[in-house]
């Protein structure tokens, strides 16, 4: 065979395994039947968590403990995280430090993620 022939079979070849990989590709729809009142109840929910009448309230907490380690828990997140503000609480005979308030768990699981980085003892605490 000579060269020529042996190169358009090749090319001829490369042609075929795209067009046929072209042709038999899949496409898809996807369909979604959902009733009517979800958007509506979502909506509902949204704007009950704006007025905090659902659920409980969240927050983080840091520390347990005596004062001085308190205020050095404190201290130490005020330096790196500004996004949630943080607060010292008394509860007879211990302190503890607070951070966030957040109205639903998911926001609150979210910080949470964050703040273990640096905090590794941090809870979420419901707060009502």
């Amino acid at each position: 065979m000579k060269k020529s022939h042996l190169f358009k079979i090749f090319i001829f070849s490369i042609l075929l395994a795209f067009s046929s990989e072209i042709s038999f590709a899949q496409q898809a729809t996807v369909t979604v039947h959902q009733d009517s009142k979800i958007p509506e109840l979502l909506h509902l929910k949204k704007e009950l968590e704006k007025d905090n009448k659902l659920g409980d309230g969240f927050t983080i907490q840091l520390y347990y403990g005596e004062l001085t380690k308190a205020n050095s828990v404190l201290s130490r997140y005020r330096a790196s995280y500004t996004a949630w503000p943080a607060s010292l609480e008394y509860e007879t005979p211990n302190y503890k430090i607070w951070a966030g308030d957040f109205a639903s768990r998911l926001e609150a699981d979210r910080a949470l993620l964050e703040i273990k980085e640096k905090f590794p003892a941090a809870f979420i605490l419901s707060t009502n």
